[in-house]
């Protein structure tokens, strides 16, 4: 199911087929946590900003509209007309973000809901049954994202219970893709690596999760507060200990400088909600740089975001119109800076993959690492 094509230095070039569709790494999913891109950004969009995987939320989904009712739709995919792969985040991100709102327990999470206070509960087999309702493509298994820093022994019993909860799903998703009416019985499960910044709870829990034999394997529990360094330095600690035929996916991260080291630390697979939210409050990513578009100084400047650039925004509008239009609140502002931005992530994947291809990677990294962080 993935290939591993090509390797330059500790860079990986892959290729993922799933039951709905061949996935070329490494590649980053663009983030539709509710079914839908922020930003006014839809499906047919998207296929025109080359991205491969869109990403949605169990949790999200599940409080509304709900993943009954988009079983009775046919599906994640036919629901928001998307007929190429879905990952779907199984709620544990939630269990670290929404700290104030849940209880952890043996058998699971209890939630009090971000919406109106409604009681829920998910567990290992609540994730797989809502994500089996939704029919993504990649299922992620349920876990405690543990928040940084969090005393060692914490952590030690965190992972072990979430160890424990993946058995559980991989058990659930077995029956579940076995039932007449799964959507899709042939949905992936992945697991999350855990371990907070120590770097034997790290391996030892990898080492766990690995004898499990599943599809893929994520890093979670990064980008959560630590600085770039120290997410490099786990990643630097951590990546040789994961297997080496199965795609790699870190987590929730981030800029096009950190996908880029990342890549270069072996990683394969990228979401973050970063592009489209830094967006619509007028911060665009360029080949050049970081540019704030509210700024005084585009006030009559008639160049394109970037001058590189060949996304619908960039053939179309002038940065002094963008300007404009964030300045005015036009939700248009936000629209043309969004599809910008997904579309700059989305080709600064296709230029790593070319890249590795030509045994380039490293001169591609020493050339936009350092420079894609500036501001312009």
């Amino acid at each position: 199911m993935f290939e591993l094509i090509k390797t330059d230095g500790l860079a990986r070039r892959g290729r993922l087929t799933t039951v709905h569709g061949v996935i070329e790494s490494p590649f980053f999913m663009n983030v539709g946590t509710s079914a839908a891109i922020k930003g006014g950004i839809s499906s047919p969009d998207l296929k025109a900003l080359k991205c491969q995987v869109e990403l949605c939320n169990t949790y999200h989904l599940h409080l509304r509209p709900g993943d009954c009712v988009i079983h009775r739709m046919g599906g994640i995919r036919d629901f928001m007309n998307w007929n190429n792969p879905v990952l779907t985040d199984s709620g544990g991100f939630q269990v670290f973000s929404l700290a104030k709102l849940r209880r952890i327990k043996e058998e699971g999470v209890y939630f009090s809901s971000h919406i109106d206070g409604r009681k829920i509960f998910m567990g290992p087999e609540e994730s797989m049954r809502i994500q089996s309702n939704l029919g993504s493509t990649i299922a992620m298994a349920f876990d405690e994202c543990i928040e940084t820093p969090a005393p060692r022994e914490y952590v030690e019993k965190s992972i072990q219970r979430t160890t424990r909860w993946l058995v559980r799903c991989k058990d659930e998703m077995e029956r579940l893709n076995s039932l007449p009416d799964s959507l899709n019985k042939e949905q992936i499960l992945f697991g999350i690596n855990q371990g907070g910044v120590y770097h034997d709870l790290r391996k030892e829990h990898m080492k766990l999760i690995s004898e499990l034999d599943l599809m893929g394997y994520a890093v979670g529990g990064l980008a959560v507060g630590e600085t770039v360094e120290v997410m490099y330095d786990v990643l630097d600690n951590l990546v040789s200990e994961m297997p080496v035929e199965k795609p790699r996916y870190l987590m929730g991260v981030g800029t096009p400088s950190n996908l880029i080291e990342a890549v270069a630390r072996g990683i394969d697979m990228f979401d973050c909600v970063m592009p489209s939210r830094n967006a619509r409050h007028g911060t665009v990513f360029t080949w050049k740089g970081i540019a704030h578009m509210r700024g005084e100084r585009y006030k009559t400047d008639d160049l394109p975001l970037d001058e590189e650039c060949d996304c619908p925004t960039c053939k179309n509008f002038s940065r002094a119109y963008i300007r404009h239009l964030f300045t005015s609140g036009e939700y248009l502002a936000g629209r043309l800076a969004v599809t910008h931005n997904l579309y700059f992530y989305n080709n600064l994947m296709e230029k790593i993959r070319e890249a590795i291809d030509n045994s380039e990677f490293e001169n591609f990294r020493k050339k936009y690492s350092e420079s894609l962080k500036q501001i312009v």
